[in-house]
């Protein structure tokens, strides 16, 4: 798969490495253009940071898993890195697909505006109350609700989850039923909808949240 890697310095490998995978029809590149690599370097963080950018065919096939899985997450651990992995959009979507099979490789999960899915599931999962009555049938050959019942089960002392999500995006609704399976802490909603401007405020906040030196 295509990467762009952004290295902390020259002298190693950095504590913390965070994998990010873009929204549809958006390239590796991207995130250098749109600053998310400037935003971690003005905070002088000790991040590696690795965007990919999966073909089509790996996405239809699903063995962008699979390459994530041997080609970035392990190579990223191998190096003595605690490796993050998150997306935006299908990027999210993908990331959460990777965690429910792999979540003892990851040290945690940053999901930007998440495509999680089509409202029928999210709507089942309304309809039963929330996750904690919702019965995650027949997930074993359906991807939407193999993510869910994962987030079902979903333990933050095993695996951190960051969810950032603008107000208005057209994914607000679906955003919220994935934030009430996590604490308030992991959930960052700010105004704006599913572009740039917005993702790029999600993603200093993330940086300031969970890597920036607190006093």
């Amino acid at each position: 798969m295509h990467t762009v890697f952004a290295a902390a310095d020259d002298t190693g490998a950095a504590p913390d490495c965070v994998v990010m995978l873009p929204a549809a029809f958006c390239a590796a590149e991207d995130f250098v253009r749109e600053g998310f690599v400037a935003a971690a370097r003005a905070r002088s963080l000790p991040l590696d940071l690795v965007f990919v950018q999966p073909t089509a065919r790996h996405v239809t096939d699903r063995s962008v898993l699979t390459r994530l899985h041997e080609e970035v997450i392990l190579p990223a651990r191998a190096r003595g890195s605690r490796a993050w992995l998150g997306g935006i959009s299908l990027g999210g979507y993908l990331a959460l697909g990777y965690a429910a099979r792999h979540a003892g490789e990851l040290a945690g999960l940053c999901l930007l505006a998440p495509y999680v899915g089509s409202h029928l599931v999210t709507g089942e999962i309304a309809r039963a109350g929330g996750l904690g009555g919702w019965q995650a049938a027949g997930c074993d050959d359906d991807e939407e609700r193999r993510l869910w019942r994962f987030v079902k089960s979903y333990d933050r002392r095993q695996l951190r989850m960051h969810l950032g999500m603008g107000r208005d995006d057209r994914f607000a609704n679906r955003h919220r039923v994935l934030a009430q399976a996590l604490a308030a802490a992991d959930v960052d909603s700010v105004p704006g909808g599913h572009d740039w401007p917005t993702w790029r405020r999600l993603w200093e906040n993330f940086l300031e949240h969970r890597f920036a030196p607190h006093d």
